[in-house]
């Protein structure tokens, strides 16, 4: 069975019995889906010497997400294909992600990965684990004909108002809702915190689950996916 994981805080604790909408599952990438930050795992083996620098002064606040990870993804010293590689043999997905995405597959609720992490080492790692069909709402990274170096980035889940922010992990939860979805969303940084502010059912870890506690949203604890299909299969239950 499933680790549930859970502390002391219940499960279900923000499950509504009058919620008859079908349900939708969204997971972050980086140290969520991934049991490692696969951006860091690229950018330690192929990024410039010089990539922490740049990550000390995006948490010190000088740069944006953004900028940091356009500045240190194009001075990576390697091509796609190798990257790529470097990826499905390092990196793997946290426990019970697998069962996850079998039931959502076999109640045909979506499920689908959010990420401001770049698409290519995200579609790496689903392709060498079974699950290529998952769709990736995350930057496209744009490579030269070659595919040997990055050359742009393309942000299609960003707010009109505010390109410069990046891709929103709010805007595609308030868009799931706004297709009549109860969104399930699984986070652990800074980035994921919008997303829970509106989500429907919350599970967070590491600095996500220290913000959700100072602003008083609720939410599971967890270090695998056990409480996140607990979870799922409970709102499925209720809904027969």
């Amino acid at each position: 069975m499933p680790s549930t994981n859970t502390g002391s805080r219940c499960v279900n604790a923000r499950l509504d019995p009058a919620d008859r909408r079908p349900p939708a599952v969204l997971v972050d990438f980086d140290d969520t889906a991934a049991a490692q930050n696969v951006a860091e795992l690229l950018l330690n083996r192929f990024g410039d010497p010089t990539w922490t620098d740049v990550r000390d002064r995006f948490r010190q606040g000088e740069l944006s997400l953004k900028d940091y990870q356009e500045i240190t993804f194009r001075q990576m010293r390697s091509d796609r294909s190798e990257m790529q590689a470097y990826v499905q043999e390092h990196a793997h997905f946290r426990e019970h992600f697998a069962e996850l995405a079998a039931f959502c597959r076999e109640r045909s609720a979506p499920m689908c990965i959010l990420s401001q992490g770049l698409d290519f080492y995200i579609q790496a790692l689903l392709d060498i684990s079974g699950h290529a069909t998952i769709p990736v709402h995350a930057v496209r990274a744009e490579f030269d004909e070659d595919g040997g170096r990055i050359v742009g980035y393309a942000y299609d889940f960003a707010y009109p108002d505010a390109p410069q922010l990046g891709n929103s992990k709010a805007l595609m939860v308030r868009r799931f809702q706004e297709d009549g979805y109860h969104v399930f969303f699984a986070g652990d940084g800074r980035s994921d915190f919008e997303a829970g502010e509106v989500a429907d059912t919350v599970f967070a870890h590491r600095q996500m689950a220290e913000m959700c506690r100072e602003a008083g949203i609720e939410y599971t604890p967890f270090t695998d996916f056990g409480p996140v299909l607990d979870s799922l299969r409970h709102y499925v239950d209720r809904l027969k």
